[in-house]
């Protein structure tokens, strides 16, 4: 099989693919994101924990896999400092479908790209969820660096649904880059950012750092934390997770 590549632990999807024939976990244990809005001199306090968020990979063909990313338990709570009100949500998240299909670099190259649309299914509406069907595609392009750094850069475009039963336009843009620190150890930094075509769009900007551990050729734990660096952007956003093949 050809080394493990992973979309976790950083927000940039890698651009190889599963080997035909296997499957892949990809994994939260827990991912937290903490947010104080202090716009309009307000301040509305929210907190998020997802437990066992989970990414399901299966290769199809050689060059392509599916993704089925589920979110099994999500916990939510805004709590508005000014007024008092609190809002609280639990239960099962959404469900989205990908299909990454790899252009080239999978097994040997410098570089690599991928195309990877995917859907976000419509379950029915909750607290946590709209029940409105979502979509979009993703671009990544993997990069060797010298000095055995590397480096993906992602595109995205997602569309959204808006309150009028119309799609806005998100554009996601990140970049990577990552090397391995000690022995089985590796860490990447990361910049990541989104901008949308909704009218009063704020843009969101993130920081994020992280840290992966290969306890075998195929399983890894991670754990890291994204900063928000923009005030539409979350405060911060701590993880650890896992990912195993076979």
């Amino acid at each position: 099989m050809r080394e493990m590549s992973t979309d976790r632990p950083d927000q940039t999807e890698s651009a190889y693919t599963v080997d035909a024939g296997h499957f892949q976990v990809e994994m939260d244990f827990a991912n937290a994101t903490f947010d104080t809005d202090r716009s309009n001199g307000g301040k509305v306090r929210t907190r998020v924990w997802n437990f066992g968020s989970v990414n399901l990979k299966a290769g199809l063909l050689h060059n392509v896999d599916i993704q089925f990313v589920l979110d099994p338990y999500v916990d939510s709570r805004i709590e508005d400092r000014v007024s008092g009100a609190v809002e609280k949500a639990s239960g099962f998240g959404d469900v989205q479908t990908r299909l990454k299909i790899n252009l080239w670099g999978n097994d040997s190259g410098r570089t690599a790209l991928a195309i990877m649309p995917f859907v976000k299914w419509p379950l029915p509406e909750s607290g946590l969820r709209h029940g409105r069907t979502e979509g979009g595609v993703i671009i990544p392009l993997a990069i060797e660096l010298p000095a055995g750094w590397s480096t993906t850069v992602m595109t995205e475009f997602d569309f959204v649904r808006n309150d009028e039963d119309g799609y806005d336009t998100e554009f996601v843009n990140s970049i990577t880059f990552a090397h391995d620190i000690a022995g089985k150890l590796g860490g990447y930094l990361e910049f990541f950012s989104v901008v949308g075509n909704a009218p009063g769009f704020d843009w969101v900007g993130q920081v994020d750092v992280g840290f992966t551990y290969a306890v075998s050729d195929n399983a890894v734990l991670d754990f890291g934390c994204n900063f928000g660096v923009t005030e539409a952007a979350p405060d911060f956003n701590p993880f650890v997770g896992f990912s195993i093949r076979f």
